[in-house]
C-alpha cells in the first residue's frame, strides 16, 4: 500500500510540475516582434497550423533544390538595423514542418526557393490581425518580399495563414536587439 501511495504521490507531483511549467510558459513575457525568441514561438505556431503544414506540403516544400529545406527570413523595416530572423521549413511525414525558428543560420538565401519578407511594424500587426491578406499587402507595398513570386502566388491561402501567425504569437513592439 505504501508503494502505491508513493507512486500516486510521484504521479501527482509530476502532474503539478507539468501544470506549473505550462503556467509559467503561458505567463512568460512576450518577446519583441521578429526577435529570435519570437521566431522560435512562430515556428511552434506554424507546426500547430494545419493550413501551413498540409497546405504547403507537396509542390511548395518540394521546391528546395534537393536541399531538404526551404528558408524564410523576415524582419521589421522600421527598426533601425533590425536583424532578420529565420524559419527553416522541412518536409516531414508528408507535411511542411518548421524545424527551426531563431537567428539567421542560413546565408545567403537562394531566391529561387527561399523567401525574404519585410514590412513596417504596423503593417505586420495589420496582416497578423487579418485586416488584409497577402495579395493586398503585396499590391500596396505593405509587405515586400524576394523569392519565387509565381510559387508564392500559387499558395496564397497558406501564405495568408503564415501572415496571421504574427497576430497569434505574443509580442512587444520593442525593436529586436542585434
Amino acid at each position: 500500500m505504501k508503494q502505491i501511495f508513493t507512486q500516486s504521490a510521484l504521479a501527482a507531483a509530476l502532474a503539478l510540475t507539468a501544470f506549473a511549467g505550462q503556467a509559467m510558459a503561458d505567463t512568460a513575457p512576450a518577446a519583441p516582434l521578429m526577435s529570435p525568441q519570437w521566431a522560435a514561438q512562430a515556428c511552434a505556431a506554424w507546426n500547430d497550423t494545419p493550413q501551413l503544414t498540409s497546405g504547403l506540403a507537396g509542390k511548395w516544400i518540394a521546391n528546395d533544390k534537393k536541399r531538404g529545406y526551404k528558408i524564410i527570413h523576415i524582419y521589421r523595416k522600421d527598426c533601425k538595423d533590425s536583424p532578420q530572423v529565420e524559419l527553416k521549413i522541412v518536409p516531414k511525414d508528408g507535411k511542411a514542418m518548421c524545424a527551426y525558428g531563431g537567428k539567421v543560420m542560413t546565408s545567403p538565401l537562394d531566391s529561387s526557393v527561399d523567401y525574404l519578407m519585410w514590412a513596417e511594424t504596423d503593417d505586420w500587426h495589420d496582416m497578423g490581425a487579418g485586416k488584409y491578406g497577402p495579395m493586398h499587402a503585396m499590391m500596396f507595398g505593405d509587405l515586400l518580399f524576394e523569392g519565387p513570386k509565381w510559387e508564392a502566388m500559387s499558395v496564397m491561402g497558406p501564405f495568408g495563414q503564415f501572415l496571421l501567425l504574427v497576430g497569434k504569437v505574443p509580442s512587444t513592439d520593442a525593436c529586436p536587439a542585434k
